[in-house]
């Protein structure tokens, strides 16, 4: 509720959404005006169109139309507050953008009070915080791909079809393969779930092979995981096109480096995952004839961490070389224009330069989204994991608490003279006892170490095939 507060009083004067757009860093292109258009064309500005027409008594005239050819420069601005009101989906973004840095400010401030507190009995708040973070995060992505859908005429419809029947093939093959080559820890986690849930049925008096069949579980999860690929399509095909966009216009090495690193930065998410390339390989080097292990499998899973989190930062640095190379997509448009010839009207020559910056927002969510998703699906693989943020600290026991004296121990202390709200409260305490026996640190370690690799793998997959459209399918 505090921070619910400090979000209602200080967003509307301080946001980091509309710091990332209106800081005098990006310009867009104006477009040109129809008087400025008929002088460029050589027309007189008050004289009578050639082609209007007399129809019944009335003069109707047919829109404007120039040359292709014409020498057109369009004139730079840079982005306002003003400006952002006129955006498609800017509130959209302003509020994921500002929720997302208070959610991230909740986790921090909690992950200090337990470190030093310790508390035992205590929900963590932080991760309600990142949960929601996720659903708002998978609601502006959904919301994007529906405007796709309704596009009768254009080929974004089939493109997410496409995908996503490819992204469930992707997910039902990689669910098969051994812990041996990806070592999420799903096929342990979910053991360990099925046989805590049976045991609580026993207790319960109930007799069941388990909440779940594993062909169900995985088969719900692959649904789940085509969804997540269908939402990620256009945002890695839009980031592939901004990528090579932005090399062009980076000039300094060191930013075409960032940027090259920044588009392979879900590669090497994916790789972390991949047991023979990176856990078996650093954990234990084949030096000589004996191998000593660098670190400790704790150790290498705080690595993992800080590394996702280090490249989701890079990701966020670089969110302005990539705005501003599809801003300067109106002028491309307009380059492009002038290799053609004939005749284009004034009002779609309009369109098309201030149709780039109205959809500004719009590329934002698609490069901030799948961001944010990585970033706190990362925080809450940490927290309910288990893992530690110290590099030489180990982490956690993974196996699930007995909570058992627990619910004897409330129920023990109980007095028999309190009122009928203690008794409510002991029952909730001990249901919530149960779930923890139930949904372990082994669960969410599998569970969230797949998701967090499979955004990487989507994000990566798209923009792979987005690269290769725009280098070698894209007529220039």
């Amino acid at each position: 509720m505090v921070m619910a507060s400090v979000m209602q009083k200080i967003i509307p004067h301080y946001s980091l959404a509309r710091w990332l757009l209106c800081n005098g860093s990006l310009r867009w292109y104006q477009h040109p005006t129809e008087e400025e258009l008929r002088i460029l064309a050589g027309k007189q500005q008050k004289g009578k169109s050639k082609k209007d027409r007399k129809y019944n008594g009335h003069i109707e005239s047919k829109p404007l139309t120039i040359p292709k050819d014409i020498d057109l420069h369009l004139e730079t601005k840079s982005v306002t507050e003003v400006d952002t009101l006129a955006l498609h989906y800017f509130p959209e973004y302003q509020w994921l953008v500002g929720f997302t840095v208070a959610a991230t400010v909740v986790y921090l401030v909690t992950e200090v009070y337990y470190n030093f507190m310790k508390p035992t009995q205590e929900m963590n708040i932080s991760l309600v915080w990142c949960l929601l973070v996720l659903s708002f995060a998978i609601k502006v992505l959904f919301s994007l791909t529906t405007h796709y859908f309704k596009v009768e005429d254009g080929g974004e419809r089939s493109v997410c079809v496409t995908f996503g029947f490819f992204f469930f093939v992707k997910a039902m093959a990689v669910l098969i393969v051994t812990e041996n080559y990806l070592e999420f820890g799903l096929e342990t986690g979910f053991t360990n779930f099925s046989d805590s849930a049976m045991q609580f049925l026993e207790k319960q008096g109930l007799e069941s092979q388990g909440p779940v069949s594993k062909l169900t579980f995985k088969f719900f999860l692959a649904i789940f995981c085509s969804l997540i690929g269908a939402f990620l399509t256009f945002p890695g095909l839009r980031l592939a096109q901004m990528h090579l966009d932005a090399l062009n216009l980076a000039t300094e090495k060191i930013t075409q480096t960032l940027l090259h690193i920044n588009f392979l930065a879900p590669l090497f998410m994916v790789l972390l995952w991949v047991k023979p390339i990176t856990k078996d390989y650093i954990m234990n080097p084949p030096l000589g004839k004996e191998s000593v292990p660098l670190m400790t499998e704790a150790t290498f899973d705080t690595l993992r961490l800080w590394l996702i989190i280090l490249l989701c930062a890079l990701r966020l640095a670089m969110m302005r070389n990539h705005l501003q190379a599809y801003l300067n997509l109106a002028q491309k448009c307009v380059d492009q224009m002038k290799k053609e010839a004939g005749r284009i009207s004034t009002v779609e020559l309009q369109k098309m330069v201030a149709r780039v910056f109205y959809y500004l927002c719009v590329i934002a969510l698609q490069y901030v989204a799948p961001l944010v998703m990585l970033l706190h699906t990362t925080l809450l693989l940490k927290t309910l994991g288990n893992h530690s943020w110290g590099i030489y600290s180990e982490s956690l026991s993974t196996l699930p608490a007995d909570n058992s004296l627990l619910s004897s121990s409330v129920y023990s202390e109980l007095p028999s003279t309190d009122g009928k709200m203690k008794v409510t409260v002991t029952q909730i305490t001990v249901a919530l006892s149960s779930l923890k026996n139930i949904f372990t640190p082994l669960l969410f370690r599998g569970l969230l170490s797949f998701l967090t690799w499979w955004i990487a793998a989507c994000l990566f997959s798209t923009s792979l095939f987005g690269l290769f459209y725009h280098q070698y399918l894209t007529v220039a």
